[in-house]
């Protein structure tokens, strides 16, 4: 899956919010570690769910969404949050592969 297909018809310009947040919803188990770490996520407590204020982010709120992902345990600690590089397309959270290929199970 090509991670510039996701989501980027309203995105802003990349060098103004040069990182996005794809998210897999209909993975996430409601651990709400991620608003732990950050204040872009809510976990839901009516649905169990987690949602981020904004999918598209720049450095100044990358730490606090690389954070959230990398702390997700959904999907046997391989987490539902992925962070990805607009710029070159690559994963930079979690990454589990290291290679910086979307890790999504769609």
């Amino acid at each position: 899956m090509d991670p510039s297909t996701i989501g980027e018809r309203d995105a802003p310009p990349v060098d103004e919010k040069p990182y996005k947040i794809i998210f897999e919803a209909n993975k996430c188990i409601g651990a709400g570690k991620c608003a732990e770490v950050s204040d872009n996520w809510t976990l839901d407590i009516t649905t169990g769910i987690a949602r981020p204020e904004t999918y598209f982010v720049d450095e100044a709120d990358l730490d606090e969404n690389l954070r959230a992902a990398e702390v997700c345990p959904a999907k046997k600690d391989r987490g539902v949050i992925h962070v990805v590089d607009r710029r070159t397309d690559e994963e930079i959270a979690p990454d589990p592969e290291g290679d910086g290929t979307l890790s999504v199970d769609w």
